[in-house]
């Protein structure tokens, strides 16, 4: 599905929230790579400078965020319009994954999950999107997983608030698209991160975060709204989607060992 693309990334006003470790410090260097402009945000400032610091330092813009604090986002939205004028792309790649499954349910930590990965990047939305808006251009990319496709073990929270994110982003492309302004929704299945590395089983198709980036960026310049990855892993979870429940949980039963 084609829409308004990026592509080139030289001078581009980006602003990645999530900045400090695996995917999003992954796009951000790569971005910073291109020559764009990147706003880094995430609670990890000195993980930030790192990567500042690796570059021109005209490049970037150290915004210290957390997703779960509207103000903090709000503050950093209005210094990133006061030093650069705009945001061509917001890139929102934050997010927490806690393993849960129905013998450990626990309220506490679904609240958290659904705090930081609905209402986070809803945030970031709500304060970006008014200036895109007025603007009639730009461009909003969600990092969500494959785990919102379906049902799948230890995902007890973590999935459904990746499926409300699917649901969110077919909503923005809907509503945004008419307007000239690009939707990205982002479904990567299992990466090497700090938060896969709590996995205890083995995980198929498993990529780097380099290659993450990479698949992310190709995606935005092709104009793609649905940018899933990698292909033969994603490819699959779609096909299940289709499939009637009893075949579904038979082939996961039969193929996940969890």
């Amino acid at each position: 599905m084609k829409q308004v693309a990026i592509t080139n990334f030289a001078n581009q006003r980006v602003w990645v929230i999530g900045a400090s470790s695996g995917i999003g410090e992954a796009c951000a260097k790569a971005l910073l790579q291109h020559n764009a402009k990147v706003a880094l945000s995430s609670r990890r400032i000195e993980r930030l400078e790192a990567i500042a610091k690796a570059f021109d330092p005209s490049q970037s813009l150290l915004l210290p965020v957390d997703v779960l604090n509207t103000a903090a986002i709000r503050n950093a939205h209005q210094t990133i319009i006061q030093q650069w004028g705009g945001i061509d792309l917001l890139l929102f790649v934050s997010g927490i994954y806690i393993p849960l499954r129905a013998d450990d349910f626990n309220i506490e930590d679904a609240q958290k999950t659904v705090d930081s990965n609905i209402l986070g990047p809803m945030r970031a939305v709500a304060t970006a999107l008014p200036d895109m808006l007025k603007a009639g251009r730009g461009h909003i990319a969600i990092v969500g997983s494959v785990a919102g496709y379906s049902g799948l073990p230890k995902a007890l929270a973590y999935g459904p608030t990746k499926a409300a994110m699917i649901n969110f982003c077919e909503t923005l492309f809907y509503d945004l698209q008419p307007k000239g302004i690009g939707v990205h929704m982002i479904s990567p299945g299992f990466v090497a991160t700090e938060a896969t590395a709590q996995n205890d089983f083995e995980m198929p198709a498993l990529i780097s975060a380099e290659e993450a980036a990479k698949e992310i960026l190709q995606g935005i310049q092709r104009g793609e709204f649905d940018i899933h990855f990698p292909k033969r892993f994603s490819g699959f979870l779609k096909f299940l989607r289709i499939l009637p429940y009893p075949i579904y949980f038979w082939i996961v039963r039969k193929f996940v060992k969890i």
